[in-house]
C-alpha cells in the first residue's frame, strides 16, 4: 500500500508540474539544454582505453558489474594490431568524445522546433485500370465533392473538374486504402520537403510532389517490370540522358536529390512543349509522341479529358490517379485521415561528402545506428558501399544526432574501413562506367543472345534498356546498348573500316567503260579477266546495281 501511495504521489506531482509549465525565452532554452547535456556527460560512466603489450583493457571509474567483468576477460584475449582491437578502440574513443556539447545542443533545439510543424502528408500509390463504377461511400456526397474539386481547381494550374471516373477513384481510395494512406502520410514527412525545395527552384507547381506517389509509392528502390527505377521511375537510358549515373556501386535514379532534379528538368521540358500541366503529366507517363498522336486523333483537342480515350490504357488512368491523390491529401483532415508517426523526418538528416571509400556497415557498427535506417537514407548505393571516384561527389546521409561523432572521428573511421576492405577474401566488384552507348540495327540472323555476347552484356539488360517484353526481334529494329567495354567496340569498328580502306586502296584502275542500254555489272565484268561485278561496284562506290546509259565506270585491275 505504501509503495502504491508513493507511485500515485509522484504521478500527481509530475502532472501538476507539466500543467504549470510556462513559455521561456530562447536564451534560457539554450542554457538549460547545454546544462542538461553537460550533466549527462559528467554523470555518465567515463571510459579510458589502456593498451598493454598484447591486450586491450577498458578501465572504468565505477565498480564493474559481473557482465562488465566477463567483457574485460574477453578483451584480454584480443590479439594486438587485430581488426577487432581497432574496432573496439575506435568505438571506445567515439563514446569517450562523442561530439561538441554546444553544437549538439543547438542541433537538438533546432530539431525540437521543426518537429512542432506537422506540414506534410501523402497518399497511397495505385497503378491499375480505372473504371467509372459506382463506389458506395456515403461520407462523401456528390455535391460536397464537386465543391471541393472546384476549390482545388481554383488554387492549382491543373484542370480539375468533377467527372464520374475521378469520383470513383477518390472513393476507392477513401474506402479501401485507409492504412496505406496513413503509412504514406508518415513517409511524406521525409520526402515532400525535398520535392518542394526542387520544384520551387524550378518555378513549378508544388502539387507535382504527388507524382512521386503515383510513380513509386515513395519507394526509392521501386523497380517496374520494364526496368524503370527510383522515386521518379526513370528508365536506364532516360536517366543517363539527364545525368543520372548508373554503375556497379551507384544508381543515382534512387538518389533523392539528383533524381528529383532530373524529374523537374524533364517535366519542364514537356510542359514547354504543350503549355499544359495535365498533358505534361501524360507525357511523363507515355512520352510526348503518344500525347501528340492523341491530340491529332481527337480532332485537335488539347484538354486531357477530351483526348483521354485516345491515350494508351495506362496513361488514361494516370492523371485521374494523380488528381485523386491530390484531393485525398488536401482534404485528409475532413476525412479523418491521420498519418503514421514518421520514423524519419527531413529535418533530422544531414549530408557529408565522403572522402574515402566506406561501407554503410562500418558506419552502422561504429556509430551504433540501425543498418536499415542508413539504407533508407542512402538508397542509391546498391552494395551499401560508397565509392570515391574522381569527378564524382558522393555523400553520406546521417541522422544529425550522429553527424558530430562522424566528423570528430572521420579519419579514424576511414582508416578502419580501409583496414577491413584490405582483409576481405573476396574483392569488391570493379567499377564499370557505361557513359558510351551505341544504337545497333538488327540484321538477318541476329538474336538477343548473339548481340549480348558481342557487346559483353546480358540479354536481360538489353531487354531492360529497350523495354522489350519478349526475345523476338525484327530486321531493321534499332536497339540501345551500353557495351561493357566501349573502347573495344570502337577499336573493332576502326580496324574493319581501315581494312576496307586498305583493300580499296590496293585496287588500281586499268581503264574505263561507258554504260550502254541493257548493260549489267555482271556482263561488264565478264569482259575483263579476273574482275567481278562486286569489284566494279566497290571500285566505283555504287550503292546499288542499277546502271544508267552514258555512265562511265572505272575498271579495277583483276
Amino acid at each position: 500500500m505504501i509503495l502504491k501511495y508513493i507511485k500515485n504521489s509522484f504521478f500527481f506531482l509530475a502532472i501538476t508540474s507539466f500543467a504549470q509549465e510556462k513559455s521561456i525565452d530562447t536564451n534560457s532554452i539554450n542554457t538549460n539544454a547545454i546544462d542538461s547535456v553537460k550533466t549527462e556527460l559528467i554523470g555518465g560512466i567515463k571510459e579510458t582505453l589502456q593498451i598493454k603489450k598484447d591486450a586491450a583493457v577498458i578501465v572504468k571509474d565505477s565498480v564493474l558489474t559481473s557482465d562488465a567483468s566477463v567483457a574485460l576477460k574477453t578483451l584480454d584475449t584480443v590479439p594486438k594490431d587485430s581488426l577487432q582491437l581497432a574496432f573496439l578502440k575506435l568505438k571506445a574513443a567515439i563514446k569517450e568524445k562523442p561530439d561538441y556539447t554546444y553544437a549538439a545542443a543547438i542541433d537538438s533545439l533546432w530539431l525540437k522546433e521543426l518537429y512542432s510543424n506537422d506540414l506534410y502528408d501523402s497518399i497511397h500509390h495505385i497503378r491499375k485500370n480505372i473504371k467509372a463504377d459506382t463506389i458506395y461511400y456515403p461520407a462523401l456526397t456528390k455535391d460536397t465533392l464537386v465543391a471541393r474539386l472546384q476549390r482545388l481547381n481554383d488554387k492549382t494550374p491543373f484542370n480539375i473538374e468533377y467527372n464520374p471516373i475521378l469520383e470513383s477513384v477518390i472513393k476507392r481510395f477513401l474506402k479501401n486504402r485507409q492504412k496505406s494512406l496513413q503509412r504514406l502520410m508518415g513517409l511524406s514527412a521525409y520526402y515532400f520537403p525535398h520535392f518542394e525545395k526542387e520544384l520551387d527552384a524550378h518555378n513549378m507547381p508544388l502539387e507535382l510532389k504527388y507524382l512521386a506517389i503515383v510513380e513509386s509509392a515513395l519507394n526509392p528502390k521501386a523497380k517496374s517490370r520494364v526496368g524503370a527505377t527510383g522515386l521518379w521511375q526513370f528508365m536506364y537510358a532516360t536517366g543517363k540522358e539527364h545525368g543520372l549515373d548508373v554503375n556497379s556501386y551507384v544508381d543515382e535514379r534512387s538518389d533523392l536529390d539528383k533524381s528529383t532534379k532530373a524529374a523537374c528538368e524533364y517535366l519542364t521540358r514537356v510542359y514547354n512543349r504543350f503549355k499544359d500541366w495535365d498533358l505534361a503529366l501524360a507525357s511523363y507517363n507515355s512520352g510526348p509522341g503518344n500525347v501528340s498522336k492523341a491530340i491529332r486523333r481527337s480532332g485537335g483537342n488539347k484538354n486531357y479529358w477530351n483526348i483521354r480515350s485516345f491515350l494508351p490504357r495506362e496513361t488514361a488512368g494516370y492523371v485521374p490517379i494523380f488528381q485523386a491523390t491530390m484531393y485525398v491529401f488536401e482534404y485528409a483532415k475532413e476525412h479523418n485521415l491521420r498519418g503514421d508517426i514518421p520514423e524519419h523526418q527531413y529535418f533530422e538528416v544531414d549530408t557529408i561528402r565522403v572522402k574515402k571509400k566506406i561501407s554503410l556497415k562500418h558506419v552502422a557498427e561504429l556509430l551504433e545506428i540501425k543498418m536499415e535506417d542508413l539504407q533508407f537514407m542512402n538508397p542509391s548505393y546498391k552494395l551499401d558501399v560508397i565509392p570515391v571516384i574522381k569527378g564524382e561527389n558522393y555523400v553520406l546521409r546521417l541522422p544529425k544526432e550522429h553527424m558530430g561523432k562522424f566528423i570528430m572521428h572521420e579519419e579514424a573511421i576511414y582508416a578502419y574501413a580501409n583496414q577491413d576492405f584490405n582483409k576481405r577474401e573476396k574483392p569488391l566488384p570493379e567499377l564499370v562506367k557505361t557513359s558510351n552507348r551505341i544504337r545497333y540495327k538488327v540484321r538477318s540472323g541476329d538474336f538477343l543472345g548473339k548481340i549480348a555476347g558481342r557487346y559483353g552484356v546480358k540479354v536481360s539488360s538489353i531487354k531492360r534498356w529497350n523495354g522489350l517484353r519478349s526475345n523476338s526481334l525484327k530486321i531493321g529494329q534499332r536497339l540501345i546498348i551500353y557495351p561493357r567495354h566501349p573502347q573495344k567496340v570502337v577499336s573493332k569498328k576502326t580496324k574493319k573500316s581501315s581494312s576496307k580502306k586498305k583493300s580499296l586502296g590496293k585496287m588500281t584502275t586499268i581503264g574505263s567503260y561507258t554504260v550502254k542500254t541493257g548493260d549489267t555489272l555482271y556482263g561488264i565484268a565478264k569482259r575483263y579477266s579476273g574482275v567481278s561485278a562486286d569489284n566494279i561496284k566497290r571500285h566505283n562506290n555504287l550503292t546499288n546495281t542499277g546502271l544508267k546509259p552514258g555512265m562511265v565506270l572505272k575498271i579495277p585491275k583483276g
